[in-house]
């Protein structure tokens, strides 16, 4: 069996991570010995032990004289547990294969280079795609400071999103609601504005059978106009975290912050989306689930805040001019003027289609 076998083994043992890891990246590791797995491991939870530290542990004293896969550049430095480069130097592994140099400022080479001062044969880029693909939040986020953005919507085939009395529920299947659910599970925080937390009062909460880290709840309420009843506030369930404008007086962020509720009044008296997106890669969000209505998806959108769209399509039809649609006014003039996406992927999903894009 070849690099490519190992690789893809691990690659498997970090994309079923995904998402229990924030603010870290998803890594798997391999180690064999004479043609046979003897280690294997994922790092599970920020702060715990990195994959390539509990396929050593597997392997114990075998590791010696073995070739390591791991799925990112082992890291160098300390941070919140010691440098795994050193933990495979100790343990005697002749050869690391490498799928992803990390970009992140404080290894970037340095644990290759690490690796090679004592003589570690070192190969790397091996499915490179694949393991660049399995980290983009995190490489987004550490190359650019602001988190990855996915926009969701369901629509109908007609594209609105609720009839002209504003009912929406529920336009797609129960097959499509459980994936919005392992979509929410795999990104750090739902986004949210404050006319859906109003007329729907949502929960906003991953609830798969096992649901694992909830993702944090954010409201962009620029007025403070939140009633005091309202899931994201009573449940306890997850953080929710109420952005405002800078106009909003401090006694009336009194009455709602407490332990589970935050409010972060930002520095405009409008709600500018760069502005936020700053705000919330300095908190250490790396990865936002946009479920927003008209206004906020067309508001991540004129600013070309997108980095992946998610569409549900329901097979029904609403019609009339009424009926809001999934996206408000982008001041689009022609069809020179329309924003370009790029389709990824089309699968069906129940009854529903999900088609996955992005942006051009």
């Amino acid at each position: 069996m070849n690099d490519e076998f190992y690789m893809n083994l691990a690659l498997d043992l970090a994309e079923a991570t995904q998402g229990q890891t924030s603010p870290n990246p998803v890594v798997g590791a391999v180690i064999v010995k004479d043609g046979v797995i003897i280690g294997l491991g994922a790092h599970l939870k920020a702060g715990e032990p990195h994959a390539e530290i509990h396929a050593l542990r597997m392997a114990g004293e075998k590791a010696a004289e073995a070739n390591i896969y791991v799925t990112l550049e082992p890291c160098s430095h300390h941070g919140r547990t010691p440098p795994c480069a050193d933990a495979i130097i100790h343990a005697g592994i002749k050869r690391v294969i490498i799928s992803s140099i990390d970009p992140n400022p404080l290894v970037a080479g340095k644990g290759i280079e690490k690796l090679k001062e004592v003589g570690i044969e070192v190969t790397s880029g091996v499915l490179a795609e694949r393991g660049n693909k399995v980290n983009e939040v995190f490489f987004h986020y550490i190359r650019n400071k602001v988190p990855y953005v996915t926009l969701k919507q369901a629509i109908t085939l007609d594209g609105k999103i609720a009839a002209k009395t504003g009912h929406s529920k529920w336009i797609t299947g129960e097959d499509a609601r459980s994936d919005v659910h392992n979509e929410r599970s795999k990104h750090a925080a739902i986004l949210v504005g404050i006319n859906t937390v109003i007329q729907d009062n949502p929960s906003l909460t991953n609830r798969n059978e096992n649901p694992g880290k909830q993702p944090v709840r954010i409201i962009l309420d620029t007025h403070m106009k939140i009633p005091a009843d309202r899931k994201v506030l009573q449940d306890r369930i997850a953080e929710t975290w109420i952005i405002t404008g800078s106009e909003v007086p401090e006694a009336k962020i009194a009455e709602f912050e407490n332990e589970y509720v935050r409010i972060i009044k930002l520095p405009s008296p409008v709600i500018e989306i760069r502005e936020l997106l700053e705000r919330l890669g300095e908190e250490g969000i790396p990865s936002i689930y946009v479920e927003g209505g008209q206004a906020v998806n067309a508001s991540f959108l004129k600013e070309k805040a997108v980095n992946r769209l998610v569409t549900y399509i329901a097979p029904k039809i609403i019609g009339g001019n009424d009926a809001p649609g999934m996206v408000g006014d982008l001041q689009v003039l022609s069809m020179d003027d329309a924003l370009g996406l790029r389709f990824q992927s089309i699968e069906q999903i129940g009854e529903d289609l999900k088609i996955t894009s992005s942006m051009k």
